[in-house]
């Protein structure tokens, strides 16, 4: 397994010294979340892009790409029913894409609950049908830097739009496009019908990126997850992605819960 985890666990720490601790800790990739850099990503100069990714290859980790894509941004909206609106989201997508293979990383993952969500009165064949749409105007920026957008699936207590693999999944194969695939999440397949590892084995064929957490919204061995089970089926579909690491409980400090989240997956690969 390759271990990452996601940057805005150690925040008010400078890039360097987070590169550098996880690497101490064993993890060879992180991933940043836009808004630890700059409001905008396209606020984040070619030049600082670089001296990010440099940093990060010093310490001996490689940037694996972007998350929480809209989060904290205005102007946004994946199912938006203004026309306007669509392509301005899928353009900024595009930029994300961009900014992604700059830093040296080859992964998106579409989560952004808030701009997603349908709009009141909207039926979700017509939000997918306008999803679809946006993401349309991101798909040639993918292809040009290939960098793979990973949808993914949440909670319906977190959105009312693709609430489940399948969902994503459908999205995906509508687009059928090589670099759209699907990110699984263990604290939002906590809600699909199936047991996570089956939702793993049903969807083999889209899964490209994963991140380890535990329903109560902390890291994995931090909760009543058993991911020895999760990590069996990561193996039975001959996973070769990242498992990064994302929490929403930062307690009780983020070394804490970098040590002994990758300490509790290395027992539970090894299994």
């Amino acid at each position: 397994m390759r271990y990452a985890i996601c940057n805005e666990t150690f925040e008010g720490w400078d890039h360097a010294r987070v590169c550098q601790r996880v690497a101490e800790l064993g993890y060879t990739g992180l991933e940043l979340a836009p808004f630890t850099l700059a409001p905008r990503i396209t606020d984040v100069t070619s030049a600082r892009r670089s001296e990010l990714r440099h940093r990060a290859e010093a310490a001996g980790v490689k940037l694996i790409g972007l998350h929480w894509l809209l989060a904290r941004t205005e102007g946004f909206h994946l199912t938006s029913p203004d026309a306007a609106t669509r392509r301005r989201t899928g353009e900024y997508l595009a930029d994300l894409a961009h900014a992604a293979a700059e830093v040296g990383g080859d992964v998106l993952v579409l989560g952004s609950p808030f701009q997603r969500n349908l709009p009141q009165g909207m039926s979700p064949e017509q939000g997918a049908a306008n999803a679809l749409d946006t993401l349309r105007y991101c798909l040639p920026a993918l292809e040009r830097d290939r960098v793979y957008l990973c949808l993914e699936p949440l909670t319906p207590a977190e959105t009312n739009f693709m609430t489940c693999a399948a969902e994503a999944v459908a999205l995906a194969h509508q687009l059928a496009h090589p670099f759209v695939r699907l990110h699984l999440d263990v604290k939002a397949m906590s809600a699909e019908a199936a047991p996570a590892p089956d939702v793993i084995r049903a969807n083999r064929e889209y899964l490209h990126h994963f991140h380890a957490n535990d329903p109560n919204t902390r890291g994995p061995g931090f909760g009543a997850t058993d991911f020895k089970p999760i990590f069996r089926a990561l193996k039975d579909v001959n996973y070769t992605g990242w498992v990064s690491v994302e929490v929403f409980d930062y307690s009780p400090d983020p070394d804490t819960i970098a040590r002994e989240s990758i300490r509790y997956m290395r027992e539970c690969a090894a299994d």
